[in-house]
Order: structure tokens, then sequence, then C-alpha cells
């Protein structure tokens, strides 16, 4: 089925809303139930065919007195899911009363089994249901998705009764799929919804599932293997993935077994996946769907899997997640901290602002270790997760432990306006940790930004997309590792650097004659001791060398700290205090690792030839990892020349000039 057809669908849908919910719901809330009546309608569309089987075996358990029937009334329905009521949903258009209708809608919605139970508390739409009948809009609105000229089956709808011409083309779950997240999509749009909510578009999923599989194609064996989306929203990514590696298989003449895995914490959207998953046919892959924050509450904590994509939320708190996991600062979790070769600890911990990097080190955590494939994974950030944060901060020790862990394979920047509902920049990480021998200690940078087809409308921001074409350039760029202007290979080294501290000393001049105020001391015999102190030493030491001052005053150190602040100030050309620096001249510099004598070699050349007595204080020194597409892409625009500047200028002088003749009726007007 194409775009087309979608499209008609989900415009129709959308229709719905206003044609019957337009008076009642303010716009936000016309999810609330055209989600759940698209799912809803979905679900009897897949059981109208075995719906007498259904009924036939539920009187047959009835009379038999079997209390758990579910499993045999899903096996009679030939789905992972049922409805054991005795109505189907275009049975409940026609009622005379409001009540009867809401009696027979509750009784069939009750109907269904347990594993659609959930996906209906999920959406909470029985919440809906008084506000609809008390409107007198259920029975128009189950009339509208019944609709001759909608089709939400797996089968077609013919013309005639001999099923020769077909009027609706069959909907099958692949694209059934595409209509829900094209529903959610534009509801989010409409809606507005926070910076987070970026719903991923299919070409770059396509593009992500690609990196991860293609490069192993060749490597599929006849296995089981499984896919992991800790954000998976409604699902696309993992049905993406899953046809992608059964169309690798196939060509290859291999059988595999693909297994799902999912979390996904807002309710509406997993009760989407989960039906998605249902709707599929395997009830088993739907039980793979966790609920909740993967962060807080990880529903697949002991699990490994070959293959992981992820949209994770981005620039979007989870301040929430900290505060279960007993607050920033107090984070044990293991997917988020590790150790340096020393047994030194590395917390990995962002800023609550922005928690997307915590995506990434969850899919780290379950990556296998002991398989050839290993695992492969594809996330989609922003350029947060590259660049930001200081040198031992939690974002650049999260990039030291991915670089040095030779995992990063890839980083491929995206053009912008490439998602629905944003047009900033993004990124797609490629991990790997069985890599290939010729990108061991290695990352690939591809700058994509240039690569792209514009779209002939808008899809909310999105005004391009890969076209298939582009997606097999880009393809080729990573296969092939070669350096180009789009292309550059980089040691894993290169992207790291020292934080250092230069300090340099203090210098104090004493002035001995200042008066120190009395409210200093603790009364006027230490004054008087003080005073004397300072006058004596003042004859033999010299003033511009406090160490030694100090020293001839004979004065205790804690009293020292205090008079010294009065008695004393700045002076370059006075000796160095022993072991103090001068915080006003602290320095701070960041050297690459690959520059050549590394911190000593930079001090040595950049900083003594101007600060001679300055020094680094290496309790403070500090490692960080950056990825600048900036610096190693920038194209600079080739400046004018100056001739062709002024000869613009005056030409727009003498238009500029005759405008203004024209205007004002020229300079013979008799009334200038």
């Amino acid at each position: 089925m194409d775009n087309q057809v979608h499209n008609a669908i989900v415009n129709f849908i959308w229709g719905i809303a206003d044609d019957c919910l337009r008076d009642i719901y303010v716009r936000g809330k016309y999810r609330d139930v055209i989600l759940p009546l698209t799912v809803i309608r979905r679900l009897d569309a897949m059981l109208e065919d075995t719906k007498p089987a259904v009924l036939e075996m539920k009187k047959m358990l009835d009379d038999a007195g079997i209390t758990n029937q579910w499993p045999a009334l899903c096996n009679a329905a030939g789905q992972a899911f049922c409805n054991a009521s005795p109505f189907r949903l275009r049975d409940l258009t026609s009622r005379a009363k409001k009540q009867t209708l809401k009696a027979d809608f509750e009784a069939y919605l009750d109907g269904f089994s347990p594993n659609v139970q959930e996906i209906l508390a999920k959406f909470q739409f029985r919440n809906q249901i008084d506000t609809m009948i008390e409107a007198d809009i259920l029975g128009a609105v189950i009339e509208k998705f019944i609709s001759p000229d909608i089709n939400l089956s797996p089968n077609p709808v013919y013309r005639d009764d001999t099923k020769t011409q077909i009027k609706l083309p069959a909907l099958d779950n692949h694209g059934m799929g595409t209509v829900f997240e094209e529903l959610v999509r534009r509801f989010n749009e409409a809606n507005n919804e926070e910076a987070g909510e970026h719903w991923t578009p299919r070409d770059v999923v396509d593009l992500m599932a690609d990196l991860i599989l293609v490069p192993v194609g060749d490597q599929i064996m006849d296995a089981t293997y499984s896919c992991y989306d800790g954000a998976c929203g409604t699902g696309g990514m993992l049905t993406v993935a899953q046809d992608r590696l059964l169309t690798l298989a196939n060509r290859r003449g291999k059988e595999v077994s693909i297994h799902l895995f999912g979390q996904e914490v807002q309710p509406e959207t997993y009760a989407i996946c989960k039906a998605d998953m249902l709707l599929k046919g395997d009830g088993d892959q739907a039980n793979h769907i966790a609920y909740g924050s993967t962060l807080s509450a990880d529903g697949h904590a002991t699990r490994q899997f070959d293959f992981m994509l992820a949209n994770p939320p981005y620039g979007k708190s989870w301040k929430v997640d900290a505060e279960k996991m007993g607050g920033k600062k107090d984070i044990l979790d293991s997917r988020f901290n590790a150790y340096l070769e020393d047994g030194t600890p590395l917390f990995m911990i962002p800023r609550v602002s922005d928690g997307q990097l915590l995506f990434l080190l969850n899919n780290v955590a379950k990556m296998k270790k002991d398989t050839p494939l290993g695992s492969r994974i594809a996330e989609v950030h922003n350029g947060s997760s590259i660049f930001t944060g200081d040198a031992g901060s939690g974002e650049s020790n999260a990039r030291r432990y991915l670089i040095e862990n030779d995992l990063v394979e890839a980083i491929i920047a995206l053009p912008e306006n490439m998602f629905y509902n944003t047009g900033i920049g993004t990124f797609i990480w490629v991990l790997s940790n069985k890599k290939e021998d010729r990108r061991v200690g290695k990352v690939q940078l591809i700058d994509a930004t240039g690569m792209k087809s514009l779209l002939r409308k808008n899809m909310g921001k999105k005004n391009c997309e890969f076209t298939p074409e582009i997606r097999k350039e880009i393809m080729r760029i990573f296969l092939d590792m070669e350096e180009s202007d789009v292309s550059m290979i980089f040691d894993n080294n290169e992207f790291a650097y020292w934080t250092v501290t230069v300090e340099r000393p203090l210098r104090l001049r004493v002035f001995p004659e200042r008066e120190i105020a009395a409210n200093i001391f603790k009364n006027e015999s230490e004054r008087e001791e003080a005073k004397k102190a300072i006058a004596c030493a003042a004859k033999t030491a010299p003033l511009d060398d406090w160490t030694t001052f100090a020293k001839a005053t004979k004065l205790k150190a804690a009293l020292l700290k205090k008079i010294r602040p009065l008695i004393t100030q700045k002076d370059a050309t006075a000796q160095p205090v022993m072991g103090e620096a001068d915080a006003d001249l602290r320095d701070t510099e960041n050297i690459p690792f690959t520059y050549d004598g590394g911190i000593d070699g930079f001090i040595e050349r950049e900083v003594h030839p101007y600060a001679p007595d300055a020094w680094v204080d290496e309790k403070k020194t500090q490692i960080g990892y950056e990825v600048s597409f900036t610096k190693y892409f920038y194209k600079p625009v080739e400046l004018r020349d100056i001739k062709e500047i002024l000869d613009n200028l005056a030409s727009l002088e003498n238009e500029a000039r005759n405008i203004i003749d024209d205007v004002i009726g020229g300079p013979d007007n008799e009334s200038l």
C-alpha cells in the first residue's frame, strides 16, 4: 500500500474529530477519543471473520463450567487477543436510548481479552464514554469508523459480490502501524508537544536500520535475534528493523526468528505500541513491551540484545527519574557509572535538563559480549551529546567511556529540518562492540547535512527527506570508510583533551605602617602584640617577601591569616608567597591529547614564554572528550573582492536615488 492510501485513511480519521467532536471537546482532547477508537476498530476488524467461532467456543466453555476461557477463545479467534461479547462494533450504531448504547458498548469493551484491557486502561478511554453518551455522539463516531469509505481491515473491500474489483485495499499490519504513527504525529504537532517529543521520520529510521544491519548482513545465520528500543514510541523502529533483518536473511537463504523488545513511558503511546504488536499476531511479542521509564524503572534489566535502535527524548528534563533513583549525586545504577583501569570511578550522570546520553549508556549496558556479532546500536541525538559538558562532567565522561572502550564506529550529522516538529540539527551514533579490524581504534565522522531531497510540501517542520538513493549513498560512504569532503576518519584519542589549571604565584608587598582594625582581635593585648611583632619584623625582614616577613613576626598562623589582608597588597615585583597561587591570575587550558609533548610540551611552548613562573596544578587536571563537526567540516565562505563590493554599493546608491526621484517627481519637479 502506498503513502497516498495511508494519507487518505489518516485524513478520514482526522476528519471524524472535526465532524463529531468539535463542539464537545477542545481540540487538544480529540486524541483521547480518536486514538483508542482507531485501535478498537482495527482490533474489531481483525476479529470479524472469526466472531461466530469465538461465540460458539464461549458457549461451549460456559456450558462446561470452565472459568479460564481466554486461551481457548483467543485460539478460536486465530489471534493473540479476542472479544467474547455478543457484539461487533457495527452492531452498536443504532440504539434508541442512550443508556442502552452505553450499556452495550461497555459490554463490548469488557468482552476483550486481558491484554487488550491493559491497552484500554492506558488510554483511559472509559473516562470518555459518559461525555460521549451525554452529548449523543458515541453512535455517530462509531458509524464514522465503520463507514464503507474507510477500510481498517486486513481484508480488501470489493465493489461486487464476485470479488473481482477492489474498492478499498487491505490494510496490512505495517500499514496500520504507519497510520498510528501519522495520527500521533499530527496530534502532537497540533498540540505543540514539548521539545523532547520528536517522532522519527521513516526515512531516518530506514537509515538507522541499515547502519546496524547491512554491515553484518553476510554474517547473519539461521538463528534467533533480538531487537530493542528503550524509547520505542509506537514501535515503528522495531518494525522497520524486523522487516530489514528478515529481508537481509531471505536474500541469503537464512531462516531467522526475531524477538522485539521495547519500553515506553507515555501511556497512550505505549498502548498503541502494544496494540500494534498484538495486531501482528504475537502475544508474546506484545508482552515484551514494558511500560514506564527506561531510566528509573528498566523493564529489561537482565536482558541483552543483538540490535538496538532509539530516538530518545532530548532537551527534556529527567529530574523526576533522578529523584526516583535517589537524587542525581547518589545514583548508583551500574548503567551510568563505570570505573577506569586504575579503579577511579567515572560518573557519567549528565545534567538533569537533558538525559539523552543515559539512553545510549542503557543500550551499551545491554550489549552482548559472547556472540560473534556482539551488539550494534544506532541512536539519533541532538548536538548536545557530542559537545556539551566540560572535562570531568557527566556528558564528557560518557563520551570518554564510549570512545575509550572503542564502541563508537561512526557519528553521522543529519540535515536540519529532518524531523516533524523541530528544525534542530541531529546526529546518528553508530556503536558496536565487535568492530571489524579496519575500524578498531577509529571513529568515522560523516557530514550528511547537505545530502537531502526537499519535500514538495512541508510536514510540520520537516522540509526534506532521505530518498532511497541518498540513503544508499550514505551507506556507501559508511561502508567504504574512505576519507572525502564529507567523511573523515579519526583515531579515538583525537577527540580527547586535558583541561589543566595553570597557576601563577601570589606576590605580596607588606605595608607595616597600615592601621589594623581592633575588631579582628580577641582583645587589646592581642592587638598590641601583633603591632609590636609587625614593627619589629619590619626592621629586619624584606617588605617584598611575605613568606620571610611572616616568619620574622613569630606570630601564630591563625593571627597572621587575619592581619595579612590588612597590611599587604599584590605587587608583581614582589617575591612569590611560598605555596600559594594568585587566584586572579589562574587560567585553564584545553590541551589535545595529540599535542606534541603533551601537557609539558604545551606549557613550555605556549605558556612559559609569557609567564615563566607558571605551573600546572596536577590535582585539578581533568580529561575530556568532545566531537566537533564544525571544526572538522567547516567550509569558510570565500570573501568577495573589495572592488566588487564597492561596485555593488555604488549600484545600490544609484538605484535608491532613482527610486527617490520617481517618488517625488524627479529633480525638475516644480514643488521643489
